[in-house]
């Protein structure tokens, strides 16, 4: 296997697009991340979503990208993996890259959600559980994490206003992301204020319902500085799974495919979270935030919202987190997110991030979740020397 690098990378804004189709938005990445590489025909195209056909009524959608990105004849695949969707799509594009199949491979994530009421969108969401046993019966997303941030906070003693800091956090990255969909900052107040969806959950622990696409570009590292002057290396790349619903697990409040898939990047990269200078996690909820960074090392078992207490998260901190608004305030268009958050862990490490840029970094982490931690892809990349 040979060593991949990220040579371009393409968005469009998070929000509600109402006048743009689900072809339009990830034509727009697409031809954003090329032309930032420097490519004008990738060899292959791999689109990652998750309800193009139960929202839009349209599959065989890497083919449909493709065809209006006017690169007919070349390899397309769709990529589905619930919510994380975008972090798979980049993984498949590197798999093929570094078998060496192809040389250069564009990977988007996108998803259209605006279009259909919100029955429509929990419905659709809901397909990532156990189909028989959990959706069902009606159970929702937003009930099932509502379940673990009540059992989370009775089991180690936390209150709701304990799980603040992840959402203040987020919207102050994302007031300096111009692509995100909330660029506003909230206080304390605002959270505690904000109406609750499922008790304990508000609308403020909660991601947005929302349109975007994401695209990177790929190719052989040894190639990439024909390309760019700052290439980014995927250091490592690792997928992991879990039971599917939540009541086979020993116990619903360890997350075994983000433990799993994290180790495996580690050992890969030959590192460990103390070489983590940043890490884009999937924050649909602040219950799931908390659950990560104990699944992926940061934080001991129940020790979760305390590290964000103790402000390790925050821009300046031990671990800065959604360092630019992460799915809460940049916006979590499903099968897209995996896809912004490796976008933008590239713009970090390339000093492209704006007003949001970190300082003095190195090595950064994104992590994509789909279902309730039934799969979690794991993606390290790294500044090459």
């Amino acid at each position: 296997m040979r060593p991949v690098s990220i040579i371009g990378v393409g968005q469009t804004p998070v929000g509600e697009h109402w006048q743009k189709s689900l072809r339009e938005l990830a034509v727009e990445a697409v031809q954003a991340a090329l032309a930032d590489a420097g490519v004008e025909r990738p060899d292959a195209l791999f689109a990652g979503n998750m309800l193009s056909g139960g929202l839009c009524e349209q599959e065989n959608l890497a083919t449909l990208v493709a065809d209006f990105s006017g690169f007919p004849g070349i390899e397309a695949l769709k990529i589905e993996a619930a919510c994380a969707s975008g972090g798979a799509v980049v993984r498949a594009a590197h798999m093929v890259v570094a078998s060496g199949a192809h040389d250069l491979v564009v990977a988007v994530g996108v998803e259209k959600m605006t279009d259909l009421g919100g029955d429509g969108v929990t419905s659709g969401l809901a397909t990532a559980a156990d189909a028989d046993y959990e959706a069902a019966h009606g159970i929702t997303f937003t009930a099932l994490n509502a379940l673990l941030m009540r059992l989370y906070m009775e089991r180690y003693g936390y209150a709701r206003r304990d799980f603040s800091p992840f959402v203040i956090t987020a919207h102050e990255n994302g007031v300096h992301n111009p692509q995100a969909m909330f660029r506003e900052a909230i206080d304390e107040k605002d959270f505690l204020d904000s109406p609750m969806v499922a008790e304990p959950i508000s609308i403020l622990d909660s991601s947005p319902v929302c349109d975007g696409a994401a695209a990177v570009v790929l190719c052989p590292t040894e190639k990439a500085r024909s390309f760019t002057e700052r290439p980014v290396q995927i250091l490592a790349s690792a997928t992991a799974t879990d039971t599917i619903g939540l009541g086979p697990r020993k116990d619903p409040l360890w997350f075994e495919s983000a433990y799993l898939s994290a180790q495996r990047v580690y050992q890969q990269a030959g590192v460990s979270p103390k070489d983590i200078n940043f890490f884009e996690l999937h924050d649909a909820f602040t219950i799931v935030s908390a659950l990560s960074l104990e699944a992926c090392g940061f934080a001991e078992r129940g020790q979760g919202v305390r590290f964000a207490q103790e402000c390790n998260i925050h821009r300046n901190g031990k671990l800065p987190i959604s360092t630019q608004g992460g799915l809460k305030a940049r916006g979590h268009p499903v099968g897209a997110s995996g896809t912004y958050q490796i976008l933008e862990v590239v713009d970090q490490l390339r000093g492209r991030a704006g007003e949001a840029q970190l300082g003095n970094v190195r090595i950064g982490m994104a992590q994509s979740i789909g279902g309730m931690a039934s799969v979690a892809v794991t993606h390290l990349l790294g500044v090459e020397v």
